[in-house]
């Protein structure tokens, strides 16, 4: 194995071989290439970007502040907007500035936007007036919409190809990060033809993912169309142009000149043929993937397919579909098979494209539903590889090959029924992280019920009973002015986080308060925006700030509940009237405020606690004076601790006397309302930390005794689970890293969502010799080769057991079990470590555990460390295809 100098430079700052890269930093990546592309045409170009955080966005933001240096040197000036639909006016307006030649510094502007799929939807008035108005033939522009087909992280589940198709923005839809940076580039190049903005398509896999991919410059050649004139004027932005003539034009020459490209640079293309095709299948962006990996499950190679008579059309841009392509390529066929995520796209146009075909020559076209009519791939949630191999399967010929299919179909059925017999009675749901001040601010008086918002505090709809009923972001509080008039209950309160309150809640305030309506704000001013991130929101108002502004809107009353009520001592600015409480006093303070009239705020004042922990390890926030402990012998394990501070690292600890508490000190955030329960067994121990331990003798690489690899063919499949915020992610990414710097490809898919705050976090790592032996980023149902379960309960989930298959997957566990949210809510909830076990053993080949925590706590001072232990114990038995000179590098 070679050992590459490899640098977290790279991804930004080679221009050819190979380099590990996330999706994100792709879509980076994209900016600075264009740059690149331009200066070596002549041009003097610069970039702008805006757009609202979002998963599976979150992290752009951050990832372009790291990368600023080569966003720098490219010109690229990346500005975060306040909301989704400000972001792209302004990333219209770069395409402006050389509509003023005298003034302009640069040839063109590229723009980028970007925003999670709820932000393409409020931003359609925004993308329709800058689309009609066109883009700069210099210029051009993407724009960047983030997908959660399965709702792991949002309120509803989403497939933003539909907006584009109503904006008339043609669309991209990559299928791996390759294809981020691939497309990135093309759609500029296709914006800058046609005139129109472009839509890129950013699904979880391919943005949350980590991959080894080609970066050569020499890649990215565009050609034009020889068959389309660009009509006099050309079809880029200008001055003075009239809604009518921009309706014309968009429709009689963009829309058609995007169409021209796409067949000239065949971005749709027939990715499999076959001498005698009988079924060809249709498929576009992850789906294409899904199919690929189908037939490799199936064991049928790409030769043997086409033999079969299977051809592959691989659509990469879904809307507008480019018929003389779809036409030519179902020439021949007795059916076509439109394989495709969600609602019917591609199959809709096909349809269309096909129609006036003779009927001997068109083919029988199935997708959503079969030949007869019945349901076939569904439009629910993301297909799986699974449910498409089964599609494809019942519609091969006969012959020796289908015993290699019907051994996969029943390895997944086996797979399949493990995850209904053997799943685990409890689960690892997400929950608000220690110390987290949502733990006390949403809680409302008795009799009272509050309204849901969009933010971390979103998860208190999902452990208490009082809160629900959300809204979309900026929309909170406005229901209850719809309901008040037409019941008899007086009062809600809603809770409504800064981030939100900045991007557009404000908004909300201001409505409720000309309504009249009688409810009460709780604005969770937490300094950071949590979800994604800990980043700041843009305006950086202080509460003393949003006391004046929501003074100015008209709130009568508005109070500041405070973690350190202190620090208003001497506060002179804020808006007249305010008063502070510390917050023991949240339930009465709510009471009153749940009697007075009209529209009312509370400002709940407490930094994120992930956030505090953030700053403390960085040295920006002075440690915490105290740690909490709690004496086992006059513990009597009440859980009043539990109930006061809702706080998940207050642990059961089995004592030869009864069930008592702990204070888990690797998560503790030093909150301290634990101490606020009623019990004299907590103890505080002054300027105590964390203790240190002695360092352990050194390992190197060269004293470490090496296991015997086994060798492995095509792809190895790895899947570790874990509980959100221990670092699994970060530990899989590690892996697939080391891979890359053994001069393997690899690849990593993250799957967190809100489990990132404490629920189950699964990571897919697959390692192979070439890119083309590792087909999609998710390890297909029955094909995981190795488990590492750093957290035994999320291993033996339903989702999780569909992954394990008995002839292959060998785990290796940690022992030692890690209470989930209930323990909160339910003193008495038992936990079973050795059950968990018995069921994963019953699930895999092999089975081996060992106490990881334990381990990481006696011997490094931190449980964060027990997840690397844990992939130590899988690479010393020789199950993990990495070097450990490349672990270590």
């Amino acid at each position: 194995m070679r050992h590459a100098e490899v640098t977290l430079d790279d991804k930004f700052l080679l221009t050819e071989g190979r380099v590990f890269i996330t999706g994100v930093q792709a879509l980076l990546r994209v900016l600075i290439d264009q740059h690149r592309l331009d200066k070596a045409a002549g041009l003097n170009t610069a970039g702008f970007v805006s757009g609202y955080r979002g998963s599976p966005l979150g992290g752009l933001d951050q990832q372009a502040h790291r990368a600023q240096k080569f966003l720098d040197q490219a010109g690229v000036v990346f500005k975060e907007g306040v909301n989704e639909d400000l972001a792209a006016t302004a990333v219209w307006g770069s395409q402006q500035a050389n509509l003023f030649a005298d003034s302009a510094k640069y040839d063109g502007v590229f723009g980028m936007w970007y925003g999670k799929a709820p932000g393409v939807d409020r931003t359609g008035d925004a993308f329709k007036h800058a689309n009609f108005a066109g883009t700069f033939p210099k210029g051009g522009v993407l724009a960047v919409a983030g997908d959660d087909h399965n709702c792991k992280s949002s309120t509803l589940p989403s497939q933003s190809e539909f907006a584009f198709q109503d904006f008339e923005m043609p669309v991209l839809s990559p299928a791996d990060v390759q294809e981020v940076l691939d497309y990135g580039l093309l759609g500029y190049a296709m914006s800058r033809f046609s005139g129109l903005w472009v839509g890129l398509i950013a699904l979880a896999d391919t943005m949350d993912s980590g991959v080894t991919i080609d970066i050569g410059i020499d890649r990215h050649r565009f050609v034009l169309p020889d068959n389309y004139r660009l009509p006099a004027g050309g079809l880029g932005i200008r001055l003075k142009d009239q809604p009518l003539d921009k309706e014309r034009r968009l429709r009689t020459q963009k829309i058609p000149a995007a169409l021209a490209f796409a067949r000239a640079n065949k971005i749709d293309r027939v990715m499999l043929g076959s001498s005698r095709p009988r079924l060809g299948i249709v498929c576009q962006g992850q789906a294409y993937k899904d199919v690929i990996e189908a037939f490799a499950a199936m064991g049928i190679s790409a030769a043997e397919a086409a033999d079969l008579g299977v051809a592959i059309y691989k659509v990469g841009m879904p809307w507008p579909l480019e018929p003389q392509g779809v036409r030519a390529f179902a020439a021949g066929l007795e059916t076509l098979m439109v394989i495709e995520h969600k609602r019917p796209l591609i199959e809709t146009q096909a349809r269309a494209a096909l129609y006036d075909l003779p009927a001997h020559a068109r083919p029988k076209i199935i997708g959503k539903v079969d030949e007869q009519g019945h349901p076939l791939l569904s439009e629910i949630g993301s297909l799986s590889v699974a449910e498409v191999a089964l599609a494809i399967a019942d519609r091969l010929p006969p012959g020796p090959h289908m015993e290699r299919v019907h051994d996969y179909l029943a390895r997944v059925s086996a797979a399949s029924m493990a995850a209904v017999t053997l799943s685990a009675d409890q689960q690892r749901k997400p929950f608000f992280c220690s110390g987290c001040p949502h733990n006390s601010s949403t809680r409302v008086p008795e009799g009272s019920r509050a309204l849901a918002g969009i933010g971390c505090h979103y998860m208190a709809s999902f452990n208490d009973p009082s809160t629900d009923l959300n809204s979309h972001m900026g929309g909170e509080g406005l229901s209850w002015v719809g309901a008040s008039p037409f019941t008899n209950e007086s009062h809600v309160f809603v809770n409504l986080g800064d981030g939100t309150y900045n991007h557009s809640g404000s908004l909300a305030v201001r409505a409720a308060v000309a309504a009249g309506s009688s409810m009460t704000y709780k604005l969770l001013f937490n300094d950071a925006v949590a979800m994604t991130g800990g980043q700041a929101a843009e305006s950086g108002f202080t509460p003393a700030q949003i006391t004046r502004q929501l003074h100015a809107e008209g709130v009568k009353t508005t109070v500041i509940v405070a973690a350190e009520p202190e620090r208003y001592l001497h506060a002179t600015d804020l808006a007249p009237g305010v008063e502070v409480f510390p917050r023991s006093e949240l339930m009465e303070v709510q009471q009153r405020l749940r009697d007075t009239p009209g529209v009312t705020v509370l400002l709940y004042d407490q930094v994120c606690a992930t956030e505090k922990r953030r700053r403390r390890k960085r040295g920006r926030m002075e440690a915490a004076p105290r740690r909490v402990m709690i004496n086992p012998l006059v513990c009597e394990g009440c859980g009043d601790c539990s109930k006061t501070s809702n706080c998940v690292s207050v642990e059961p600890l089995n004592t030869e006397f009864g069930r008592k508490r702990k204070i888990n000190q690797s998560s503790c955030n030093q909150d301290y309302t634990c101490l606020e329960g009623f019990c004299p067994s907590f103890i505080t121990l002054e300027g105590a930390e964390n203790p240190h331990r002695e360092a352990m003798p050194a390992l190197t690489a060269d004293s470490t005794l090496l296991p015997a690899f086994e060798p492995f063919e095509g792809v190895k499949n790895i899947v570790f689970t874990g509980v959100g915020g221990t670092g699994v992610t970060t530990v899989a990414s590690i892996l697939a890293m080391a891979a890359h710097v053994d001069g393997r490809a690899a690849s990593v898919v993250d799957m967190t969502g809100l489990a990132q705050k404490g629920g189950a976090v699964f990571s897919h790592v697959r390692i192979g010799e070439t890119e083309e032996t590792v087909v999609g980023g998710r390890v297909p149902a029955a094909s995981t080769h190795v488990l590492i379960a750093c957290d035994l309960l999320s291993a033996d989930g339903p989702d999780a057991l569909a992954l394990y298959a008995k002839d292959r997957t060998v785990a290796v566990g940690n022992a030692d079990f890690a209470p989930t949210a209930d323990f909160v809510t339910d003193r008495d909830v038992r936990f079973d470590a050795e059950a968990q076990g018995r069921r994963l053993t019953a699930a895999v080949k092999s089975y081996d555990a060992m106490p990881a925590q334990n381990l990481a706590v006696n011997n490094l001072g931190d449980a964060i460390y027990a997840n690397m232990i844990m992939l130590g114990f899988a690479w010393q038995k020789g199950v993990v295809p990495v070097s450990s000179r490349a672990l270590y590098r």
